[in-house]
Order: C-alpha cells, then sequence, then structure tokens
C-alpha cells in the first residue's frame, strides 16, 4: 500500500497535532514496512527523527499554480508520490482528484465555540462541504465522545465515522522523583482559550494556603490567549521539550487538567503513563480517556477541593498513580497505526460513493 499524510501540522513547534502526524507515520512505517508513506505539505517541515526509509518527504509546491495548495498542488504532489490514499490529518483533504482520502477530524471546536479559535473560519466553511461531497470515504476521530458528534453535527451515517484513539509515546514513563525544592502542580498543553487556564489559577490562587504547592504552566502560548497575570509562586514555562516532560509529570504532586473541550485529551494520558495524579474536567472525552483513573471536577472551587485533597493525602495520590498506569497500558501507537491501515485498506477496496443529494 502507498499512502500519503498531510504534514501541515508538523510546521507547529509543539501540540497534539504535530504529536499525532509525528507518532502515526512512524508507527504506520514500522508496523507495515512493506507499505510506502509519504509526507506532504505546501509549508517546511522537519520530518520526524528517526524515519525508516519508508517514510519520506514528498516534493513541495514548484509552479504559481501548485501554490493553491489544496485545489492542485496537493494532487501533483500525490500524483509524484503515486500514493493510494491520502490521510487528511486535521480538517482537509483535496478538493478535486480520483485518490480516496481519509479524514481525521479531532474535535469540532471550530464549531462548539468561535471564541475558542480565532483562525478556524476557513475549517469552519471547508470542512461541511469536505464531508458532505464525500471527498472523504471514511472520517477519523480520535475518541468515542468525538464520533458521536461528528456524527450527529454532520447528519453522517454511523459507519461513515470510526474511533481510533491516540497514544502516548513510550517514552512517558514514571522516572525518579527530583525531589523539588517546592511541591507543585502541574498544567502541560497549548495555553489557548478552551483549556480553561483562567479556572485554574483560580483554583490554585484558593488552595495555595492549604496546599503550600506552586503552579507550573508548561506550554506554546496560542496568539489569540490573552496574557497571565504574575504571581508568586506561578511559573510559566513556555515550550517544554518533549523529553523533559516526563520528568515534570513524575515531579508534580498532580497534573491539572481543567480543560473546557476536548477530542482526546493527550497530556491526560501522558501523565497517567508517568505515575501522575490526574485531576481534569468532566469533559467526555477526557472522561472517555481516563476511564475512572482520574479525579473529575467542573467548577474552580471543585479544582481546589481537589488539589487540597490530593496534596495532604499520600494514600491518594498513590491510588490515582497506580490507576492511570493501569488504564494507560490499553493505548499505543502500535494499535493507533493497526487500526487505522485498517481503515486505508477498507477505503481502498471500497466502491466510489456518490456524494450527499443534501
Amino acid at each position: 500500500m502507498n499512502v500519503s499524510l498531510d504534514a501541515t501540522p508538523l510546521t507547529l513547534s509543539s501540540g497534539g497535532l504535530p504529536r499525532y502526524v509525528t507518532e502515526l507515520s512512524l508507527a504506520l512505517a514500522r508496523e507495515f514496512p512493506e507499505d510506502s508513506y509519504s509526507l506532504l505539505s505546501d509549508q517546511p517541515f522537519a520530518m520526524p527523527e528517526g524515519a525508516p526509509p519508508n517514510l519520506t518527504r514528498g516534493r513541495a509546491p514548484l509552479s504559481p499554480a501548485e501554490r493553491r495548495w489544496w485545489l492542485w498542488g496537493i494532487r501533483n504532489a500525490i500524483a509524484q508520490t503515486g500514493a493510494q490514499i491520502f490521510h487528511g490529518t486535521n480538517f482537509e483533504v483535496p478538493y478535486l482528484g480520483s485518490v480516496p482520502a481519509i479524514l481525521t477530524i479531532h474535535d469540532l471546536s471550530p464549531w462548539r465555540d468561535k471564541s475558542w479559535h480565532d483562525n478556524a473560519g476557513r475549517v469552519r466553511v471547508r470542512t461541511p462541504w469536505l464531508v458532505r461531497l464525500r471527498r472523504a470515504r471514511s472520517i477519523i476521530a480520535v475518541s468515542e465522545a468525538v464520533r458521536h458528534e461528528i456524527i450527529n453535527h454532520f447528519h453522517l451515517a454511523p459507519e461513515l465515522v470510526r474511533a481510533v484513539p491516540l497514544a502516548a509515546s513510550p517514552d512517558f514513563c514514571p522516572r525518579s522523583a527530583t525531589a523539588p525544592e517546592k511541591p507543585f502542580f502541574l498544567f502541560v498543553g497549548t495555553l489557548e482559550p478552551r483549556k480553561n487556564v483562567s479556572g485554574l489559577i483560580e483554583a490554585w490562587r484558593a488552595s495555595r494556603d492549604q496546599t503550600g504547592a506552586d503552579l507550573i504552566l508548561a506550554g506554546r502560548n496560542r496568539a489569540d490567549f490573552a496574557g497571565i497575570p504574575e504571581y508568586e509562586g506561578l511559573h510559566l514555562l513556555g515550550e517544554v521539550p518533549d523529553q523533559l516532560l516526563p520528568q515534570l509529570y513524575s515531579d508534580a504532586l498532580a497534573f491539572v487538567y481543567p480543560t473546557h473541550y476536548e477530542g482526546f485529551g493527550l497530556p491526560v494520558l501522558e501523565a497517567m503513563q508517568c505515575g501522575c495524579p490526574v485531576i481534569t474536567s468532566r469533559d467526555p472525552a477526557v472522561s472517555e480517556v481516563a476511564a475512572g483513573a482520574a479525579i473529575h471536577t467542573e467548577t474552580a472551587a471543585e479544582i481546589a477541593e481537589a488539589m487540597c485533597a490530593v496534596a495532604a493525602d499520600p494514600d491518594l495520590r498513590r491510588t490515582l498513580s497506580e490507576a492511570g498506569l493501569i488504564r494507560a497500558r490499553s493505548f499505543s501507537w502500535t494499535r493507533t497505526a493497526r487500526e487505522t491501515h485498517a481503515i486505508y485498506a477498507d477505503v481502498l477496496h471500497a466502491p466510489t460513493p456518490a456524494p450527499d443529494p443534501a
């Protein structure tokens, strides 16, 4: 099988989207060495480290016409690779062409609340048309919660949408604690409106007299995210290299992730795989991932109460850590690659569908 994947998420310096493309493409190439995989984008990107020989970079657009990437350029790039399948890894597939496409829709945040994405206007307009015209032969959701949302939002037959969960890299594993100078709670993720960072800071400030703990925020600050006031004990690390995150997770009292909405919630799984107790929201996708191995909260008062409970009770921390480690064993990129590959095979051998008459 010859497959091309959209590599545009690799132009981002951090976050769940580049992690998805990196880990999925590497796992596909390693798990199916008889296949060929190519990464395509009209923008410069770094190839995943350790890419095997059957994972390559497709050529960039050469002519001015090809700069209209999703209309012309991508079709020529696919033809150059000889791909039989194109995987749109982030909301987009080619507008035209005979090569069947699969589309990953990570969540419905562009449609749920416009304030969550200042620059998602194109996605809000174009993705529904791509779905309606059946440019995507099959749609991948990263959780069952989002699968049901996609079916209902786009009025699709259930068999057209399949859930394939993400995974955390094997590099995320428990590390020996380094005894930080002060205990701390940890947040890891892109700083953006829907992550509810303001609610987290409010809860931390309300609980700090009781816990005596600092708060560390690690992640890229997205352009549409409001600045964070300075507080004693609040540490903004910015982007942290992946190789340093397992130690942060392992040293933290708990990972606190009070997100308003997620498609999967990969940092929750990373924390659990490192044995870090997790406090998170009641978002359906995050609850699906945690499966009872976390404390779920909603309001700032509930978050503060959970932070106090975890800080005061080593037995509770141990229980959450053990439950998270057990739950994390259910996920792997090998599983993600195999289930994604099965969708490729099904689409490759299925008849061409007619567009939705609606």
